[in-house]
């Protein structure tokens, strides 16, 4: 099954879930043959060569910038650990965001526009109309989703280069100025800067349009694994540095062990039967054949625990703008409770809002009555169920059951990194690689491709490997 943005299920004809060790076997040699394939071969190397310039791109600095007092600064917030407030983005970004690169932005302006255009949809009854109009509809919401982006990346863009200039996006003001004076006044630099960030967002999203045309499909979430896979190796390497080859060993089986839960879950479903009724149109017979309505147990995706991670994030950014030696009580609570990812009281709220906000982020991506009125209209029914009102009673009910298993996973894996902090020391924050969302958004989008590749395979008479 694959999914959109949202999460929402959308049913193909590789669904079927197979043991994780068989899909792992048939991996390589089903890319193998893939490159076998001439059409396959040039879709395959189209995006790797998007991938590299997109990676060139989140290295090569803005103008403007001075280079190594960048280094300086990102190697001050490193060893003191007073960024995490911008991790989130420094992970979608690759690392790019701290470099204040052409690419610093990443693919996060487009998320949150996917996004606040997604929860638009629902009250805006314009938006729910151009939903349901198919393909000329989407492509009006993908137009509006682009220049809300682009408006993003300028408020964006203007808020890191001002936090830039005060050392506080490097979490300490004391670091070198990152942008230093020049013959030229300093408004015509911050802008040229702005304008940069911002056209390297528009840039990003036209590489992801690239992949997605003429590529292995779904080219924003390629961008997205690109950027959080290029620091694995740097990262993991540091905590072997820092803890020694037997804690990095115990680290790697640890992650593997949750990888493979990760695949397990994404891979589970509840799928509803439907039968379809014969109807004669004319002098054909239409309908009589039997599908399922795949619903995922992980139906919310990664986007809860983005939602969560965000609003947690707030505190921290408050603190970032007050006064750094204050000692007035809400402002020593927040940094104790709030800010601390090691903290109990951090890591109890994180869960509870992933939880809140998967059931919330659910109801709204999956409308059980919706679906009930289109099997009706079409001559759909599930067995055992009337059409109409008792399906969508039944659809909603099977949903709030699935729901639960699958907010508690995706809060488990979440806060499970939290735990590796207190293990590796709060010093390791920002160095561990294997956050809950970096595992969620890489497996998902993983599975993902390979069911891509997959289906293209399929279509040549190759032997599948997610059967």
């Amino acid at each position: 099954m694959s999914t959109g943005v949202g999460g929402t299920p959308r049913a193909s004809a590789v669904d079927t879930p197979g043991p994780v060790f068989a899909q792992e076997e048939k991996l390589l040699s089903a890319f193998v043959s893939a490159f076998k394939t001439p059409d396959l071969r040039k879709k395959l190397l189209f995006t790797i060569f998007i991938i590299a310039i997109y990676r060139a791109g989140a290295t090569l600095p803005s103008p403007g910038v001075s280079y190594g007092n960048i280094q300086k600064c990102v190697n001050i917030a490193e060893t003191t650990d007073t960024s995490g407030v911008f991790q989130l983005l420094n992970l979608f970004s690759g690392g790019a965001l701290l470099q204040l690169s052409v690419f610093a932005l990443g693919i996060m302006p487009y998320i949150t526009a996917s996004i606040i255009l997604q929860l638009l949809a629902v009250v805006i009854p314009r938006l729910e109309q151009l939903r349901k109009e198919g393909q000329t509809g989407q492509a009006k919401i993908t137009q509006y989703t682009r220049y809300l982006t682009l408006g993003l990346a300028i408020l964006q863009s203007s808020a890191f280069v001002a936090l830039a200039r005060s050392g506080q996006l490097f979490g300490n003001a004391d670091c070198p100025d990152v942008i230093p004076s020049t013959d030229l006044p300093m408004w015509l630099t911050l802008t040229a800067l702005v304008i940069t960030m911002t056209a390297g967002t528009g840039v990003i999203m036209w590489l992801g349009e690239l992949i997605t045309d003429r590529g292995v499909g779904n080219g924003m979430s390629v961008l997205i694994f690109t950027s959080i896979a290029a620091r694995l190796p740097g990262e993991g390497w540091q905590i072997k540095e820092s803890k020694g080859w037997a804690r990095f060993f115990l680290v790697l089986v640890l992650v593997m062990v949750v990888i493979t839960l990760v695949v397990f879950m994404e891979q589970a479903q509840r799928r509803i039967p439907v039968q379809y009724a014969k109807r004669m149109i004319g002098r054909r017979m239409y309908g009589g054949t039997s599908t399922y309505i795949p619903l995922k147990v992980n139906q919310g995706g990664v986007i809860p625990v983005i939602f969560a991670s965000s609003l947690l994030y707030l505190p921290q950014l408050a603190l970032q703008f007050g006064d750094q030696t204050s000692t007035n009580p809400v402002r020593v609570w927040v940094a104790n409770h709030l800010a601390d990812p090691t903290a109990t009281t951090y890591i109890t709220i994180y869960f509870l809002l992933i939880i809140f906000f998967t059931y919330f982020y659910v109801s709204i991506t999956f409308n059980p009555t919706e679906v009930a009125d289109n099997m009706k209209k079409y001559g759909g029914f599930v067995p055992g169920i009337r059409p109409g009102k008792p399906t969508a009673e039944y659809l909603d009910f099977i949903l709030s059951r699935i729901t639960l298993p699958g907010s508690l996973y995706l809060a488990i894996v979440s806060v499970l990194p939290n735990f590796f902090f207190i293990w590796l020391d709060a010093s390791q924050y920002q160095n561990f690689p294997f956050g809950g969302t970096a595992v969620l958004i890489l497996v998902g989008v993983g599975l993902e491709t390979v069911k891509q590749v997959e289906s293209q395979l399929m279509q040549r008479n190759y032997e599948g490997f997610l059967r």
